[in-house]
């Protein structure tokens, strides 16, 4: 370096450099890619339903693009009756009575997430992750000052951690933790006495609690879904509740979410949000407000076509040597574990990580899946089931096909 002149800064900040890229968005835009290049490639990456937005959400849309009173600013923090809206519709599903104030509407469900930690943590704060985890959760959690510390339960425990687990990974510093049921990416759902015991523990030890409850319609076997604030009434200070139109209303691009907690934590995350972005788009906020209000017809029809997709594709995962996928009870994903496979010959190459057998399920099979690494500890796949019956079995049948010849 010459004398005198100055090395230059890095271009790009150390906070915003250390991200790491969504995993199943990357799958899914590159099974996208070959699909475009003419390949026959089946994608299970995309973590949204395959069927379209109601009729009668988009019909309210429609008219709302017509009304001048949309083309403009509103509250930064959502129109007052998609609050009210969301209000009811809490009490509705979850029993659980919330004030229509306590809700912030935000730019979709991965903004509430994000806004959720950053009005909680500070720097060194940690935050307890159930593994495996949504992709976004840890890289969130960064984001905000604080540092994210798995906590893993595999398949034999049907991916649901315990309190006594909770317990040992605890420290001083544990200000939250993230609690999802029905979980993206297993698919596994807490009892009602599991979700309870876990919220009178976060109450005992003072820890927030940040639950992400978007699959809450998505679930099977008779299995209701239960809301840990609802099933730990007392919790209600110090929890944090996400949820969104995405999932449930086939929703994913309307770009619709939002957070409910203590008037606090809402009054900051919305001062946040009034820089960030200020106001969700009105027109997408009429869209969320008849789906919120609407009946869930559409949706129970979407759970039924998911139900038969899930068994389907589990029962001929488990005809795989080598694949051990405990069934799913929630969501629309399976995650079966792959280590049984892992070491082995197949077609010249030898795969030691989920990521590597990804790939080459990818170049040889031509079907995407996403790696577990991408969740947390390698040595998983997730697939989707939301997409079609033929393509499920035509996709599942070449992965059965190529893994058949492990050796």
């Amino acid at each position: 370096m010459i004398e005198g002149v100055t090395k230059p800064r890095a271009r790009i900040s150390k906070r915003i450099a250390a991200i790491e890229p969504s995993a199943t968005l990357a799958v899914d835009a590159k099974a996208k890619a070959l699909k475009a290049e003419g390949k026959a490639v089946i994608g299970f990456g995309a973590g949204e339903p395959d069927f379209p937005t109601p009729d009668y959400i988009v019909e309210a849309a429609i008219a709302a693009a017509r009304d001048p009173a949309n083309h403009r600013y509103t509250p930064a923090a959502g129109l007052p009756e998609l609050r009210h809206a969301i209000a009811d519709k809490t009490m509705r599903d979850s029993g659980l009575g919330v004030d229509w104030s306590q809700v912030l509407v935000t730019n979709g469900g991965k903004q509430a997430v994000y806004q959720a930690f950053a009005a909680l943590l500070d720097p060194g704060d940690e935050a307890l992750l159930p593994a495996p985890y949504w992709t976004t959760y840890p890289e969130a959690i960064k984001l905000a000052g604080g540092r994210p510390v798995p906590v893993f339960a595999g398949p034999q425990a049907e991916y649901k951690v315990t309190v006594d687990q909770l317990d040992r990974a605890k420290t001083d510093k544990t200000k939250l933790l993230v609690f999802v049921s029905p979980s993206n990416p297993t698919g596994a759902v807490y009892t009602a006495s599991e979700t309870q015991a876990i919220g009178r523990w976060a109450l005992d030890n003072g820890v927030w609690v940040v639950t992400d409850e978007i699959y809450e319609h998505l679930v099977y076997d008779g299995i209701a879904f239960t809301s840990i604030v609802a099933a730990t009434p007392e919790l209600a200070d110090q929890a944090v509740i996400l949820n969104g139109v995405a999932k449930t209303y086939a929703m994913t691009g309307w770009r619709v979410g939002w957070m409910i907690g203590p008037p606090d934590v809402v009054k900051a995350a919305a001062n946040l949000q009034s820089h960030l972005t200020s106001n969700v788009a009105n027109v997408s906020q009429r869209a969320a407000l008849a789906a919120v209000s609407g009946p869930l017809d559409a949706a129970f029809a979407m759970r039924q076509a998911f139900d038969r997709r899930r068994r389907a594709m589990v029962e001929m995962l488990r005809a795989i040597d080598g694949v051990y996928c405990p069934m799913p009870r929630g969501a629309f994903y399976a995650y079966p574990s792959v280590q049984g496979l892992l070491g082995k010959t197949l077609r010249g190459a030898r795969p030691m990580t989920s990521s590597q057998l990804a790939s080459l399920i990818l170049d040889e099979a031509e079907v995407a899946v996403v790696p577990g690494e991408a969740f947390g500890p390698s040595g998983y796949l997730r697939l989707s089931c939301a997409l079609g019956d033929a393509d499920l079995a035509e996709g599942v049948g070449r992965i059965q096909e190529l893994l058949g010849e492990a050796r």
